[in-house]
């Protein structure tokens, strides 16, 4: 149990939360959402936490107060674009707190370091945005001096604090409705939590290669990291200051106050946004989204020299990038509804591009699908709804995109579908595709089987609540009170003489065991059939028939 950290253990975990994140930057890169362009989040945040990193590594000195120094001013001189700057901040918060302490600091302390992490982040910005890394930092310091009187060992209380954390990121979406749209969370929240888990890893003395990065909030069907499917429709009206602006103020003139720090800020609020204006009178760093560049180094040279000055032109970086998609989009892509883990992985197996979690007691809206759609780089999407019920919503979605062209094929059950995407083919015509996809529903027959959620008469079978029972497309067709044999009675009823292949999808009620077990005895009883298995994870139904 590590009840207390001495400043060898902080460089550690400062050392250990940007190498994590260094491991980790194309991941964060890859949850960039346009049009909120400062270059990529991950390599930003990266770099930030590098040069922190190596002032932190050329201090001479190790007591608390040299040490966290060495950090701030090398965060804040290594910042990059707003993830980057509100990390820098992060730091010099904690940093403040933690420059305080003699020789060791326990977990009240810390509590408290990240409190004023979250606090000196928010004052720097001069609009604080929810759904964002501040978000983040706020909702974990909140919580960190409740958990820091509950847990001294540090890395139980950073297990707890991580814990948070997620949670804060996962609803990052919520609050942000462009993170919605996209499907994605916050990069620079989840860079932040890199950090954290890096600073947790490096107490608990696991190896950069070893630690989880996976994240709650990532193993959502909206949260696909890296995933070339993830498109967000970009759009250039939607930028309204062009210029990203940044560079540092040095050499400040002898006369320049504090108080002139403030208005400068003041002024370049007025004439852009994102403005992050923040240092002393020795340096401060500079960072506004603005049409009029110019007047901003002119505002600041009232106060002193400029160095490291960057402008980026995001008008031109949303074209470069509208031109990428443009020039790798294909002509024909395909999307799924379906329940289940195990039925979404067989559908990225078939080349499916999309996967959109919906069933019998969960149907997506059309603003759903069509929302899925749109993030399929492709002119036209077959799109698979795999339920009766979802097939009009299906339909309306045509309504609700123009950048797409759909294509609904009416699949009624997930071994539909997977006939209709097993009879996709790249290389032949839309149309062609179309016709052999729906040409394909008629070649399997399906059954599902679930238990009854109330007691009913319906076609001269009259159930009781709890009763297991079979279905086909349109009707129950068998009860009974064990599993298997309604497995068995159904497939007595709907196979025909023509089927060769019997393939069972079980649900996440069923374990594997039961299902190779039943898999086992449906091929003694139906020896002229091939037999198979597969997880499917879905809710509800046992099981899902398909015979071919």
């Amino acid at each position: 149990m590590q009840k207390t950290i001495n400043s060898t253990d902080f460089r550690k975990m400062v050392a250990t939360g940007a190498g994590l994140l260094e491991l980790n930057r194309a991941k964060v890169d890859a949850l960039n959402v346009f049009p909120v362009p400062d270059g990529d989040t991950g390599t930003n945040m990266s770099l930030t936490l590098q040069s922190a990193v190596k002032e932190m590594n050329s201090c001479s000195s190790n007591r608390f107060p040299e040490v966290c120094d060495c950090i701030s001013k090398g965060a804040l001189r290594g910042a990059r674009g707003n993830s980057g700057v509100i990390s820098s901040q992060i730091f010099r918060g904690i940093c403040n707190v933690v420059r305080e302490c003699a020789e060791t600091v326990d977990t009240k302390t810390f509590a408290k370091a990240l409190e004023s992490g979250a606090k000196v982040a928010y004052n720097a910005v001069s609009i604080p945005k929810e759904g964002t890394i501040l978000t983040v930092i706020r909702m974990m310091s909140e919580s960190a001096p409740k958990i820091a009187g509950k847990k001294k060992d540090f890395v139980e209380f950073f297990d707890e604090v991580i814990a948070v954390g997620e949670a804060a990121l996962a609803q990052t979406p919520e609050m942000l409705p462009v993170l919605k749209q996209a499907g994605v969370v916050d990069s620079g929240g989840y860079g932040l939590m890199l950090i954290i888990k890096g600073f947790r890893a490096a107490l608990a003395g696991e190896e950069l290669e070893g630690i989880d990065t996976s994240s709650d909030a990532s193993s959502t069907p909206q949260n696909d990291f890296g995933d070339n499917s993830e498109i967000v429709n970009l759009d250039i009206g939607d930028i309204v200051y062009a210029y990203c602006t940044e560079f540092f103020i040095v050499h400040l003139k002898p006369m320049t106050t504090l108080a002139d720090i403030d208005r400068l800020r003041e002024k370049l609020m007025q004439i852009g946004d994102s403005v992050i204006c923040i240092g002393d009178l020795e340096f401060i760093k500079i960072h506004v989204h603005t049409n009029t560049p110019g007047v901003a180094l002119g505002y600041a040279l009232e106060l002193g020299e400029l160095d490291r000055i960057k402008i980026e032109n995001m008008l031109e970086e949303c074209r470069e990038r509208i031109a990428k998609m443009e020039a790798e989009k294909k002509e024909m892509g395909m999307l799924a509804v379906c329940p289940g883990d195990g039925i979404a992985d067989i559908f990225k197996d078939l080349l499916v591009d999309k996967v959109l979690s919906g069933g019998q007691t969960m149907n997506p809206s059309a603003s759903d699908i069509a929302t899925a759609v749109s993030k399929i780089n492709a002119e036209h999407v077959f799109i698979f709804p795999n339920n009766k019920n979802i097939i009009l919503a299906a339909e309306q979605a045509k309504a609700l995109i123009s950048n797409r062209t759909i294509h609904v094929i009416p699949s009624k059950n997930i071994p539909q579908g997977f006939a209709a995407a097993l009879a996709f083919q790249p290389e032949v015509s839309v149309e062609e595709n179309k016709t052999n996809m729906i040409h394909a529903l008629d070649n399997v027959k399906a059954g599902q089987v679930t238990y009854a959620v109330h007691a009913s008469t319906i076609n001269d079978i009259s159930v009781e609540e709890g009763d297991i029972i079979g279905l086909d497309d349109k009707r129950i067709l068998v009860k009974g009170n064990n599993v298997d044999d309604v497995v068995i009675d159904l497939l007595e009823i709907m196979k025909e003489e023509h089927h060769e292949v019997i393939t069972l999808y079980y649900g996440s009620d069923v374990s594997e065991e039961q299902a190779q077990a039943l898999c086992d005895r449906v091929a003694g009883h139906f020896p002229d059939c091939e037999v198979d298995i597969h997880f499917g994870g879905q809710p509800i139904y046992y099981y899902f028939l398909s015979l071919e």
